[in-house]
């Protein structure tokens, strides 16, 4: 809370009444916006307006409405005039290893990854918590990113969070037979775009706990044969900031094999959480026998395979968000 904390009028109740609900309204904006860092930013002005006008707040709606409305204000204009960010899968056909291109684009094209720890409540009932890890996923992130703004607002408050509709028309200013009407174009756009379900982390299920166990051990092992036992066949992979994506399990381990080795082979992986899902800080072996930052991993699995194998290389901005160290010693 760097802005307000080091204020020097800032009042002290303002502070401890904001920072309780800085993590739930991150995930909110992280909804919004597709991007953890963007969403950082917009609690970060939320917060600040809200400072701001702290000594004006009348008490005529909760002081969590009020921020709310800020928030939403804040994402409104921030995405105001710009492209929706996407998933390579949403830009275009998947390629094939033999026409394979790498094109870069910029880092706002992307929906990013979030760890749950900085857009999930830390404790809760285990099926509303399930729920929320649901609404995280990347695949559901971007699909409300083709929702117009305001759409995607009303259908996050009122169908993640649970606001009834009167809540919802008085924090945007309408009518709930306003809300009512967007909630039902919002959810008739994503039923067109209805992700597919995946299965979230679940750290006490054995059956998951071996599968990334025996996908640790291939990939480290560059072991493609017992990889691609572990693959869907028609998996995808994909690897922002490039928009190449490839879609076929021999596809993935032809990718793998060539040019892979010269990027992958040696490489070590480090557990870490990103969107409910599975995910892994990947190392690539450096030259004095180390190990360096290559890529942020985040898998989709479905029934005990995996799906989606998503590779984010801007590990200089991921590594530090996931708490992930800058290299591996030898």
């Amino acid at each position: 809370m760097s802005d307000l904390a080091t204020s020097p009028v800032l009042p002290d109740d303002a502070v401890v009444a904001f920072e309780p609900y800085r993590r739930e309204l991150t995930g909110y904006c992280y909804r919004m916006l597709g991007s953890g860092f963007e969403a950082d930013d917009a609690v970060q002005e939320t917060l600040v307006r809200a400072w701001r006008a702290y000594d004006r707040f009348e008490g005529r709606s909760s002081l969590r409405t009020w921020l709310y409305r800020i928030a939403t204000n804040v994402c409104l204009d921030q995405v105001k005039g710009r492209q929706r960010r996407a998933r390579p899968m949403d830009l275009g056909p998947s390629t094939t290893v033999a026409a394979a291109e790498l094109i870069e684009r910029d880092a706002a094209t992307w929906v990013e990854p979030a760890p749950d720890g900085a857009v999930l409540p830390t404790a809760g009932d285990p099926a509303e918590m399930a729920v929320a890890r649901d609404t995280i996923r990347l695949a559901f992130v971007a699909a409300l990113q083709h929702l117009p703004p305001k759409q995607r607002a009303v259908l996050i408050l009122r169908e993640v969070l649970q606001w009834h509709a009167d809540e919802v028309a008085q924090l945007l200013d309408t009518t709930v037979a306003s809300v009512n009407s967007a909630l039902q174009r919002a959810r008739a756009t994503l039923a067109n775009r209805a992700p597919a379900d995946t299965d979230p982390l679940r750290p006490d299920d054995e059956a998951q706990r071996e599968l990334l166990a025996r996908y640790v051990d291939a990939f480290e092992r560059y072991d493609m044969d017992a990889l691609a036992a572990l693959l869907r066949e028609d998996a995808i992979q994909n690897m922002p900031p490039f928009d190449l994506w490839l879609q076929g399990r021999d596809e993935i381990v032809t990718w793998m094999v060539s040019p892979g080795p010269d990027k992958c082979r040696g490489s070590r992986l480090l557990p870490t959480v990103a969107n409910g899902a599975p995910a892994f800080g990947q190392y690539r072996l450096a030259a004095d026998g180390g190990h360096e930052p290559w890529a942020l991993q985040v898998l989709e699995i479905v029934d005990g395979r995996i799906i989606a194998f998503n590779s984010f290389l801007d590990t200089a901005r991921l590594f530090p968000r996931f708490g992930l160290p800058d290299r591996l010693d030898p």
